[in-house]
């Protein structure tokens, strides 16, 4: 996407936070609307643990079996969101406009300094927004990353069921091999040019100024809401008084 269009798909992405919130389009129901152009994909730091824990343990038990390969219980997720080194490794998401994390990926950097070649890619998706890409845009803007950051290869180790995954690689290129229940994927990414460097950092900035555009339309329609309460309780008890 070119930078000019990069910049009017955040408008449109702005404009949109302007219009109230509706439940219907956020929880899977058929006023959903078409997905924009730009899904503003963030890098979370430390600071979003919580809701990096909230998002994951909000996936059904089939979910999480499929995102960690195995049935991950409460415990072990938050121990896993609790090990997880934001130095090292980068973790990207998607915030809904109540920002809730509905999708998010965990890109993971070898310890070994003889193998920072490599990197291994995992994501997870709320059911509510699913059938919208999601997961492969994650996966673009993990490899784009991965690629500026001199990774010359990116690894899925998935269960051989997980089928969702296992498309976003096989049409992003990657050699898929199967070994029983489980399947890795492997993607040759291509060498970082001076275009994949601008246009990630243009992205991560938008996807920055989405985020606050969205913390500030939930503070707004929240105070509109609570005002709009006030107004029908003095409308209440001003009709439940004698006339």
């Amino acid at each position: 996407m070119s930078t000019t269009n990069l910049i009017k798909a955040s408008l449109e992405a702005g404009f949109e936070l302007l219009r109230p919130p509706h439940e219907g389009a956020e929880d899977g129901s058929s006023a959903r609307r078409t997905p924009p152009l730009l899904v503003p994909i963030r890098s979370l730091g430390a600071n979003h643990r919580g809701r990096i824990a909230q998002h994951l343990l909000s996936l059904e038990p089939q979910d999480r079996y499929l995102r960690f390969g195995y049935a991950a219980q409460d415990q072990q997720i938050h121990r896993y969101v609790d090990s997880l080194d934001f130095e090292r490794d980068e973790i990207f998401g998607i915030y809904n406009r109540k920002l809730e994390l509905i999708a998010m990926a965990h890109l993971a950097f070898a310890k070994d300094e003889q193998l920072r070649s490599c990197a291994e890619f995992g994501v997870s998706v709320l059911p509510s927004a699913r059938g919208k890409g999601y997961g492969a845009r994650l996966f673009d803007r993990a490899a784009m990353h991965a690629a500026n950051e001199g990774v010359s290869m990116m690894f899925i180790h998935a269960l051989s069921e997980n089928t969702a995954m296992l498309k976003i690689a096989r049409n992003a290129g990657a050699k898929v091999e199967r070994d029983g229940s489980e399947t890795e994927a492997y993607l040759q990414l291509p060498a970082s040019t001076l275009d994949s460097k601008v246009t990630e950092i243009i992205e991560e900035q938008v996807a920055q100024a989405d985020y606050r555009l969205k913390a500030q339309a939930k503070q707004f329609w929240s105070f509109l809401a609570q005002v709009q309460a006030v107004r029908r309780g003095a409308i209440d008890a001003q009709s439940r008084m004698p006339h």
